[in-house]
């Protein structure tokens, strides 16, 4: 049988040098949780650097999805038919007034979103350029969260669980993406419709 041959006193680390490692892997353990998993995870970017790597928008979106969930439990046990009937009869009306609006539109989108699918929608925007929306649900409801990013900064303007629609403006609060993301939390295909005009580059699909 071969044996290895001890090591001396001489070939051991020191104590420095435990100490040393230690203090060089703690540094590194807290460096890659504030870089990589606090804005991956959380949405949280003390640095900027997750925002960089396209880290910070992912933990946002899972903390959304999370807040989204967690909303739409609250909802189904404090809601019964009563409330559903409610938010179907509003949606009708919503969408009927909407129907109506003969105004001109800068840019009009439609989509259908099948049970649990997501969509997101942004306005390239300059600070303080302001929109006009409206949106229109139809088939069901969705949950959405209008918020925007850039420039190192991120906000949220509006959220809405189980909703059948909305408008109304959007001042932007620094360069960059603003706008929707939404997710189709009902059991049927939903169609959306968002209409927007006003000051802004352009209207894309982020999604």
């Amino acid at each position: 049988m071969f044996n290895s041959a001890k090591p001396s006193l001489e070939e051991l680390p020191s104590t420095l040098q435990l100490v040393r490692s230690t203090i060089i892997a703690g540094f590194a353990a807290v460096a890659i949780l504030v870089t990589v998993i606090l804005p991956a995870e959380y949405g949280i970017d003390p640095t900027g650097i997750g925002r960089t790597l396209g880290l910070a928008e992912m933990g946002e979106i899972k903390k959304q999805l999370s807040e989204e969930a967690e909303a739409d439990r609250e909802l189904e046990k404090s809601n019964g038919d009563q409330s559903n009937l409610w938010h179907n009869l509003r949606g009708i009306f919503i969408s009927s007034a909407f129907a109506q609006d003969t105004g001109n539109w800068g840019d009009t989108v439609t989509f259908t979103l099948k049970p649990g699918d997501t969509a997101e929608w942004k306005l390239t925007m300059e600070q303080n350029q302001t929109v006009e929306y409206q949106m229109i649900v139809e088939g069901g409801r969705v949950n959405f969260d209008l918020h925007g990013h850039g420039s190192g900064k991120s906000t949220t303007y509006e959220k809405g669980r189980g909703s059948k629609g909305s408008e109304g403006r959007l001042s932007a609060k620094f360069d960059g993406d603003h706008g929707w993301f939404w997710r189709n939390r009902d059991k049927v295909d939903v169609t959306v419709t968002i209409k927007v005009r006003g000051n802004y580059i352009d209207f894309k699909n982020k999604g």
